[in-house]
């Protein structure tokens, strides 16, 4: 049984392409995991995910342990058996809802109390809570419990964040190691903070090497700060952590900051995007994305993306998907979230083949042409 091992095959520029083996499957490099927050990839069956090309899903530890509960999942055989999911899964700690929920918790060193959002029960969450609800859903990567700062916050306030984050880290670690079977046959990623500054980027890349980790991801972007700054700390982030380790970008993100983000050298990458906007009407496709409220696609008869070679583009018109759209049919939002899906998977295997060719610069070039046109 293989736990975790991730081999790069070839390289361009700072961009890799690469495998991870896990016990549950391999997950190619650069990889796109789908978010199946709680438990499910909202408007799609498994198997249909599974069938875009999708390796590996994302669950969180927040949701799931609000509901239906870690200890309950863990009693009917882990997420993997109550969701039908037998390949692997990432797992968020949680950190992100302590910045994302600011106003129903309470933070200190220990880690995060709360209101629950959904019938205000109270709640503590902290490193070694978190790793034992990971360890209950029996994920396959675990998160290292962090706290994610926006990144407009004054620098003492982000450092303080950075360090509290790194204390955590070597806390998840200590908690981890002490997981028994699950620790034995799972993988354990830190998570670098720092926002938009170097400096504390840097530091925080330090201190997680001294903790060890199997995968290290860059948290802290995609909070409102714009492309343009995601990228610039892209441009030296990914080059902090380790160079034989899987490099993992949180929440992002766009097509068009999917193919940066793999120029600057980062292998791994969830967003909620591909499905919340299936589910709202949009459409990623090679040519930019597309409104399906638009009247003008009323009476079009062409395929969503001629270049798409999922179902749903081979199947329907836009103007079907446009009528199934304006009346709020649930068909409407499971065919766009299955197109989207798959289009993100074209993207990511487009990337790696052009990656294995040495030719990414020019895919990311004509691709930027066609997209932001």
């Amino acid at each position: 049984m293989t736990r975790f091992q991730f081999s790069i095959h070839a390289t361009d520029g700072k961009a890799r392409t690469g495998t991870i083996q896990m016990r549950r499957g391999e997950i190619s490099t650069p990889a796109f995991m789908p978010v199946g927050t709680a438990a499910t990839v909202k408007a799609m069956k498994p198997e249909s995910v599974r069938a875009t090309g999708a390796d590996i899903l994302l669950g969180n530890t927040y949701h799931l342990m609000l509901r239906p509960g870690a200890e309950r999942v863990a009693r009917l055989g882990g997420l993997h058996k109550f969701m039908n999911w037998p390949r692997p899964i990432l797992t968020d700690s949680g950190g992100y809802q302590v910045m994302s929920l600011a106003s129903l918790r309470k933070l200190n060193e220990e880690g995060v109390s709360f209101s629950s959002h959904i019938d205000g029960s109270k709640h503590l969450l902290t490193p070694e809570r978190s790793m034992e609800i990971q360890r209950l859903l029996g994920s396959d990567i675990v998160m290292a419990f962090d706290e994610c700062p926006r990144t407009d916050r004054p620098f003492a306030e982000i450092e303080a964040s950075m360090e509290l984050s790194m204390r955590w880290a070597q806390r998840s670690r200590d908690a981890f190691d002490a997981g028994g079977e699950h620790a034995e046959a799972s993988a354990l990623f830190g998570i670098q903070q720092g926002a938009l500054d170097e400096g504390l980027r840097a530091r925080s890349a330090a201190a997680l090497q001294e903790i060890g980790f199997d995968g290290y991801a860059i948290g802290g972007l995609a909070v409102g700060e714009g492309q343009q700054a995601m990228f610039a700390t892209l441009d030296v982030a990914p080059g902090q952590l380790p160079a034989d380790r899987p490099r993992y970008l949180m929440g992002v993100g766009k097509p068009d900051d999917l193919v940066g983000a793999v120029l600057r050298g980062v292998d791994m990458f969830d967003c909620v995007l591909a499905t919340r906007s299936g589910r709202n009407g949009q459409a990623f496709t090679w040519a930019g994305p597309v409104n399906l409220r638009n009247a003008r696609h009323a009476e079009d008869p062409e395929p969503l993306d001629p270049r798409c070679g999922c179902e749903v583009c081979g199947t329907y018109s836009r103007a079907y998907l446009h009528h199934l759209t304006k009346a709020g049919e649930m068909l409407g939002a499971m065919l766009l979230t299955e197109h989207n899906l798959s289009f993100y998977q074209q993207l990511m295997q487009a990337m790696r083949d052009a990656i294995g060719e040495g030719r990414l610069e020019m895919f990311a070039s004509d691709f930027r042409r066609d997209y932001c046109r």
